[in-house]
């Protein structure tokens, strides 16, 4: 295996707190009828409370799991306790030849791959049929035009009778509006107001802050209405927003960046029957951050791409068009060490800050998706019962009122500065993940 996992970053691959509780009580030899070791795979079979023992596999290089128990989570406690169990006593997994059972599995894994480098090519291929997809795109066009017309005088209705009524609303108020824009084919202006019909609840100040979404959301009109005389960045700042897609081969055809990325953090979480993972990249060379989206069906488990929070990857990251492009495909990687620099990110808050208002001049929608943070030394304090980030130059960041694990945090740094990542939405911080003394901790509770 070319990189050296420690027991934070599996645990990191954890999908809720008793996943991580009940993984690393299966992390002991004695809980295992039998361990083993390939070059690219592991395996163990477990007892449980069935006759047969549970058959657990990892295919290392991804890493990739399967376990035959019929837990939904993943990867479930069995795969996170063999490796666990891999990366605490490693002496305890013999060298052979895999049994069959993982055989058929990786050599299933192979297959498909080819399947998809087979489909890929025919792609390249194909002739596609441009009349038809002209004929698509001004359907599109005139749908998502007549939607958007439709919002524009229900978000000036809005206005006009104020918004000191709205925490009364039913959420069927925001609800309609929201499936509208499904049905015109704007798939992320609903989401948009679906995050809208959840500030009313956020306590004092929701007001300024629902305000400040709505008036977002009219900027993205106007110029959704002035498109054409936009420049190409922007225009496709302002498609993304809508819900155009672009297609993936076409975003891969192009020339990435090189780099030595650092897996900075990684939040998971339900949204439209999808789950939905969010993993921030830091560049060593480019200092620049990159975000990789990966969906799945709600019944079905995200795969974590080997992109394992805490460690790093050598890889050419294609990135999507925009005014500040941070949505990236990997376009090729390797793995690279699990081993913590010094000194990762930003230098200050100031210095995020300052990057961040620069961003927010050029593409001012940044904040709908949040803006990554990486500090290479920072504290967490609780002061008059608010909790806060500081540096030594006394700037601050206040910590979201949806982060669960300042005390966590609190207790990792020990009161002395660490390296931290978060999403910044322009008013409050969520912590993602920790490291000090070269060990790395997530620190975000999965929304599922």
């Amino acid at each position: 295996m070319s990189v050296s996992w420690t027991a934070e970053q599996v645990l990191a691959l954890a999908p809720d707190a008793s996943s991580t509780k009940s993984g690393s009580d299966l992390a002991t030899p004695r809980k295992w009828v039998s361990l083993g070791q390939a070059e690219h795979a592991l395996w163990g079979e477990c007892q449980g409370s069935g006759a047969n023992p549970y058959q657990t596999q990892i295919d290392l290089r991804e890493p990739a799991f399967k376990c035959s128990c019929p837990s939904r989570k993943f990867p479930c406690k069995h795969a996170l306790g063999l490796f666990l169990l891999f990366v605490n006593q490693p002496n305890a997994f013999s060298r052979s030849q895999p049994p069959q059972w993982v055989t058929d599995w990786l050599t299933a894994r192979d297959k498909r791959a080819e399947k998809a480098a087979e489909k890929k090519e025919a792609r390249t291929d194909k002739h596609p049929d441009t009349a038809a997809q002209a004929k698509r795109a001004a359907q599109r066009e005139n749908k998502v035009k007549a939607g958007l017309q439709e919002l524009d005088i229900w978000l000036s209705d809005l206005v006009r009778t104020g918004l000191a009524n709205v925490q009364t609303r039913p959420y069927s108020f925001w609800e309609s509006i929201a499936a509208r824009m499904v049905d015109a084919q704007a798939p992320g202006i609903s989401r948009m107001l679906k995050q809208m019909a959840e500030i009313p609840a956020t306590g004092d100040g929701w007001q300024e802050r629902l305000l400040g979404r709505i008036a977002m959301l009219h900027l993205l009109l106007e110029g959704y209405k002035r498109i054409d005389a936009l420049s190409e960045e922007a225009q496709s700042d302002i498609k993304s927003l809508i819900g155009w897609t672009q297609d993936r081969e076409d975003i891969l055809a192009k020339q990435g960046i090189r780099d030595r990325w650092f897996v900075a953090g990684q939040r998971a979480y339900e949204e439209d029957r999808l789950r939905v993972q969010r993993t921030w990249l830091w560049g060593q060379e480019s200092r620049r951050a990159a975000l990789i989206l990966d969906f799945s069906h709600i019944s079905q488990p995200i795969s974590n791409n080997g992109l394992i929070p805490g460690s790093w990857i050598d890889a050419e990251l294609v990135f999507f068009p925009g005014s500040y492009p941070i949505r990236a495909l990997i376009k090729d990687k390797e793995a690279a060490h699990s081993e913590l620099e010094a000194a990762i990110g930003f230098d200050s808050i100031k210095s995020a800050l300052n990057t961040y208002s620069s961003v927010l001049a050029v593409c001012p929608w940044v904040a709908v998706d949040d803006f990554p943070v990486v500090l290479h030394s920072a504290n967490i304090i609780n002061k008059n019962g608010r909790w806060i980030i500081t540096d030594s130059d006394g700037c601050i960041m206040p910590v979201s009122r949806q982060c669960r694990s300042t005390w966590q945090i609190l207790s990792i740094s020990g009161g002395h500065k660490i390296g931290m990542m978060g999403e910044w939405d322009g008013e409050f911080l969520l912590p993602l993940a920790v490291w000090t003394s070269g060990r790395f901790y997530n620190v975000i509770n999965n929304d599922y």
